[in-house]
């Protein structure tokens, strides 16, 4: 080598380079090695995650990286938080009996979890060093080792086999714990939910950590400060003990269990699942609502009185003396005396308003059970908080940090995906706008971080006020809003969020968020948000709130104008007129104005926002691949089945008020739902509106066919067709094996008994049609005399019909005499008479005088057929005739039933209610029978079934899963291991 060569040679000689660490120690060696490793292996797709869910948290951490966050204080200068999640009696963590109990359809919640997560579950094997899952049952469930202690010592065997056997029992508990939390980790859990929030102390820690130590600790790692024991024995504070002591100053997780003391003296295992999260993460504290019967103070009464206690509680290490070692596992902290009891308002916003008190710092967040959270993400909260210290809109701090969710339970079913991609475009793209530039951000769900000391001052973070709080969660940032606060939204960090995943669980949800919405209406919160803001603040507060519920309840009532309006044109013969004109009937204008509307009307426009979301995250090109496969997969149907949902429950609540809570449940939903289950739920928000919308289209079809084109008819009604049909069939087609004949053999036979099943005290409304029936008219029980006539009046329509039908008969063609319409009130009287004295007839005769009571029923009969007989020969009625008798008369039954629902209390009094009843049975009758019809005809097709499968879970198929084995395959799994034993 020249000398020029050694002038200019980077590395001149060893030595030339001196590494900071003297002398080179295994850890730093190691860090060499995987920097060395970094820099020198090549990107391939071997490399990337094969988890689905691994590779979009890692692209959204890598990617929030590069958004505008304030930069992070050290952990001792960040602002201090706390977390509080409401919980009530949910799912803690699942048992070993909860995770192997088959449904009805064979499939147990492992059973399913195995299927869906088959790469999580083979890692799960490897981690607990198991070769397959029947090596994992079989230490799980050792049913040859679960002998009592006295077995054990009448027995002969050696010390060494028992002490084996001992051994192998404690493996098997403690595989049966790691097997319990797997599935816990991948439900909608409390566990879930606290492990995500604890992640918070874990990243605290770190931080911490990074903070403090010296460069010589740093290079030993933060797991070896963790396990290193020698420090922890000295007098000196170790830093472990620091960075822990800096975390808990700066973080407190707080978990509202209202019925946590009932669930303790009761042994429930429920409270046993909570003290052992309290013993995992010794940092957390369960608040809770005690109930005690104390001695009253007050001599001369020798009754005991009831007290009430907010408590706070930590989990206290079990005394060493103890021989249980369950003991003493938790300990209260605080206990404070209630006035009263506390939960007197809606159950929810209570059981957090009395566990704020014990939160702690600056910042709050309020964090539903079904929710989770993640490492990566809980490392970006400091960066979060300082956003409590910037002017965002140059003149106010903010007092709520909203945050963007990603929803978890969109992985499978194409319900699921639906809902995910609803509620992620309305989290990201949706709150995004509302915030800036709308300015109209509230408070929607339970990520959001509040300013605790601005709220605590100005009425807490939650009204409760019973029924017209029931979304407690907005009435939050409309608080704020009115008390001059300023709501933000931030996209770089993220929380897990579980949604429902089945149609009747999707349609309660809804139900209850219109409800909701029905009572922000009426509230004077809005009142006040509509005078206080400027004009373009208030359109587009209204239009983002309830004006989305108000302008859907008009669309629909718009179609329902229309057809009544058609249906007045083609009685009257004013239609037949007026298409005589030229101008009028080749009217082509109208008639693409009328096909681009029903166009937009079939719900492609309620997939817009999903498909502007998914393209500026993920490329327009997979936007529209998904758009695509969305409507392949029948989304309008799901959309346009959920506009009958908010349109129903908005306008009750409008007209009567009343809103509930309704729990939609937070399990695995892959079951297959019974009819009455369906019929129960849908009957008044959908099958009964959409079988009056399809009696108008029918009699509009019959009496205007023969002088009108068809492509104008289908111009105007198709989308109408549309709606009814998704309106009637919609829960049938969503239905996991909704089309097996078995299932539907099944379902006919439960919706008889059900049918049938007499009413009273106590009867649930699962068990028998009365108890529903009563139960569904509640909402009027409760209604104002306003509400009462404005039912009557709408129930007026059904009259209509009627009026304008028998002037059609071809017996009553030539004459326009009022008679007719008064003969036809006389038919439907009769009609009324002879059902009320076959009823009276079966209570008193049937049991004495069988004989009598059938020659009636059977003379009844003959003098019917007789009657008709006479009308065809003589008069010439036809079968059209018969017909639109049919569409004449049952609109007049039902709205009479609906007068007398609105009427009770005087029909309960001239003693008609029984009759009522009985008439309105027949119409349930009937209703079934023309909803379960078709899907009997469509179940003996195979390729029906076939094609319902793919079309629901198309996911499943898209990921390789095979869905028919969690369909079917429990079963056979279950047959199988019945005939092996």
């Amino acid at each position: 080598m020249n000398n020029l060569e050694t002038k200019y040679q980077l590395f001149a000689s060893e030595g030339a380079i001196n590494f900071p660490i003297k002398p080179v120690t295994e850890a730093w060696k190691e860090k060499i090695k995987r920097l060395y490793l970094l820099l020198t292996t090549k990107e391939s797709a071997m490399d990337v995650p094969s988890n689905l869910e691994a590779r979009r948290r890692m692209s959204f951490f890598s990617n929030s990286l590069f958004m505008d966050m304030p930069l992070a204080p050290k952990v001792r200068n960040m602002l201090s938080f706390s977390v509080l999640t409401p919980y009530y009696t949910e799912e803690v963590l699942f048992s070993l009996r909860d995770l192997e109990e088959p449904n009805e359809d064979g499939v147990s919640i492992l059973f399913y979890l195995q299927k869906i997560f088959p790469d999580e579950w083979n890692n799960f094997l490897e981690r607990v060093n198991m070769d397959n899952e029947d090596n994992m049952m079989k230490v799980v469930h050792p049913e040859e080792l679960k002998r009592s202690d006295s077995e054990l010592k009448r027995s002969d065997e050696s010390e060494e086999l028992k002490r084996s056997e001992l051994e192998e029992l404690k493996r098997s508990a403690a595989l049966e714990e790691q097997l319990r939390l797997w599935a816990s980790f991948r439900g909608q859990t409390l566990t879930r939910t606290v492990r995500g929030m604890m992640y918070y102390r874990k990243a605290l820690e770190l931080q911490a950590f990074l903070d403090m130590a010296k460069d010589e600790v740093l290079m030993e790692g933060y797991k070896a400060v963790e396990l290193n024991l020698e420090d922890h024995s000295k007098g000196e504070r170790s830093l472990w003990a620091q960075c822990q002591a800096v975390s808990d100053m700066k973080f407190t997780y707080v978990v509202s269990c209202q019925q946590y003391g009932i669930h303790k003296r009761s042994g429930d295992p429920r409270a046993q699942d909570i003290l052992k999260l309290m013993t995992t993460y010794p940092s957390l504290r369960v608040a809770y609502i005690d109930e005690l019967e104390e001695p009253n103070k007050d001599n001369s009464k020798k009754v005991n009185e009831k007290a009430y206690y907010s408590c706070l509680v930590k989990a206290a290490l079990p005394n060493s003396n103890s021989s249980d070692p369950a003991q003493n596992l938790d300990q209260i902290i605080y206990k404070i005396k209630l006035p009263g009891p506390a939960i007197l308002g809606e159950g929810k916003p209570e059981n957090q308003n009395h566990a704020i008190i014990f939160t702690r710092g600056e910042g709050l967040q309020t964090i539903d059970m079904n929710q989770d959270n993640y490492m990566e993400e809980a490392l970006k909260m400091r960066n979060l908080l300082q956003e409590f210290l910037k002017k965002h809109d140059g003149v106010r701090y903010p007092t709520i940090l909203g945050l963007r969710e990603h929803i978890f339970t969109g992985s499978v079913s194409s319900l699921a995906w639906f809902m995910s991609n609803q509620e992620t475009s309305f989290v990201t793209i949706g709150q995004r706008l509302l915030a800036n530039p709308l300015k109209v951000r509230f408070h929607y769900g339970h990520p959001d971080v509040f300013d605790r000391l601005f709220h605590l001052t100005r009425g807490g973070v939650s009204k409760a006020s019973k029924v017209i709080n029931l979304s407690e969660d907005i009435f939050a940032g409309f608080n704020s809003t009115l008390r001059e606060g300023n709501v933000t939204h931030h996209e770089y960090i993220q929380v897990g969020k579980g949604r429902d995943v089945g149609l009747n669980q999707i349609s309660m949800f809804e139900a209850k968020i219109a409800n909701g919405n029905g009572e922000q209406t009426l509230s004077r919160d809005i009142y006040r948000l509509g005078h206080r803001f400027d004009f373009f603040r208030m359109l587009s507060c209204y239009f983002t709130t309830i004006g989305f519920y108000f302008s859907t309840l008009i669309t629909v009532l718009t179609v329902y104008v229309f057809l009544y309006g058609r249906l007045y044109l083609v009685l009257s013969g004013l239609e037949e007129g007026l298409s005589t004109q030229p101008a009028i009937r080749d009217n082509k204008p109208l008639q693409v104005a009328l096909a681009s509307q029903s166009f937009v009307q079939i719900g492609f426009l309620m997939a817009l926002p999903m498909l502007m979301e998914i393209g500026l995250e993920r490329g327009f090109r997979t936007a529209l691949s998904e758009f695509i496969l969305m409507q392949l997969q029948l989304a309008p149907v799901f959309f346009t089945f959920s506009l009958g949902t908010k349109t129903h429950y908005y306008g009750r609540t409008l007209l009567h008020g009343g809103a509930k809570y309704r729990p939609t449940g937070r399990g695995f939903v892959v079951f297959h739902a019974k009819f009455a289950d369906n019929y129960r739920l849908y009957s008044r928000s959908h099958f009964v509106k959409g079988i009056e919308l399809m009696i108008l289209l029918l009699v509009y079809q019959i009496f205007g066919h023969t002088y009108r084109s068809a492509v104008a008819y289908v111009l105007i009604t198709i989308s109408m067709w549309f709606m009814v049909g998704t309106w009637l069939f919609a829960p049938f087609l969503f239905n996991p094996s909704g089309f097996e004949w078995q299932k539907i053999v099944d379902d006919w036979t439960d919706w008889n008994k059900w049918v049938s099943n007499r009413g009273g005290i106590g009867v649930p409304s699962e068990k028998s049609w009365e108890s529903w029936w009563e139960e569904e008219q509640e909402h009027l029980r409760h209604s104002g005399k306003r509400g009462v006539i404005a039912e009557i009046l709408l129930s007026l329509r059904f009259f209509i019909y009627q009026y304008g039908l028998v002037y059609h008969l071809n017996i009553t063609k030539n004459t326009k005499s009022f008679l007719v319409y008064g003969i036809s009130w006389l038919v439907i009287l009769l009609i009324l008479f002879v059902m009320k004295t076959v009823s009276v007839g079966r209570r008193r005769f049937s049991a004495n005088f069988q004989l009598v009571f059938r020659l009636i029923k059977g003379m009844i009969f003959l003098t019917f057929v007789s009657i008709l007989v006479t009308l065809i020969a003589l008069p010439h009625m036809t079968v059209q005739d018969i017909i639109v008798c049919i569409l004449a008369f049952m609109p007049t039954g039902w709205g009479l039933i609906l007068i007398a629902q609105a009427c009770k209390p005087l029909v309960h009094r001239a003693g008609f209610w029984g009759s009522v009843r009985t008439l309105a049975r027949g119409y349930e009758i009937v209703m079934g029978l023309l909803l379960f019809t078709p899907v009997a005809f469509l179940a003996w097709f195979p390729f029906v079934s076939e094609f319902q499968t793919r079309m629901l879970f198309n996911q499943a198929f898209s990921r390789g899963l095979q869905i028919s084995r969690i369909l079917g395959g429990g079963q056979r799994k279950d047959r199988s291991s019945r005939n092996k034993e």
